[in-house]
Parts: C-alpha cells; sequence; structure tokens
C-alpha cells in the first residue's frame, strides 16, 4: 500500500499531522556524583536485602524438606 491508500483507508495513527518534536526522545538528565553514590548505595541495599530474604527462603525449604514441619 502507498501513503495515498492508507491515508483513504485511514490507517494513519493519530498523532500523524502532530509536532515531530514532541516525540523526540528527552535531553539526558545528568545527575552530580554524590546522587549517583547514594542511588548505588540504594541498589546495593536492596540487593542486600533480597540476597537475605532468599538465604531465608531456602533455609525454610531445607527445613520443610527434611521433615521439620513433622
Amino acid at each position: 500500500m502507498n501513503d495515498k491508500e492508507l491515508f483513504e483507508n485511514n490507517c494513519f495513527p493519530l498523532f500523524w499531522l502532530e509536532d515531530e518534536e514532541h516525540f523526540e526522545k528527552p535531553a539526558m538528565q545528568r545527575k552530580d556524583l554524590q546522587t549517583l553514590l547514594a542511588e548505588l548505595e540504594d541498589i546495593k541495599n536492596k540487593i542486600d536485602e533480597i540476597s537475605a530474604r532468599e538465604w531465608h527462603l531456602a533455609r525454610l525449604v531445607k527445613y520443610h524438606n527434611e521433615g521439620f514441619t513433622r
């Protein structure tokens, strides 16, 4: 199909007439070193918390499988 056929069949997206600037990617946000280090520390803490939960669940499964719940 060519563009004319697409247009006549109403196959254009709703925003086809809008400004292309509206759909450009936003500019990359730059952060200072302290902000990045704080975010990295938060991620590290979340990973540590998830690891602790995983370890706890593994122990519960082990106890369950070994008959601890008898």
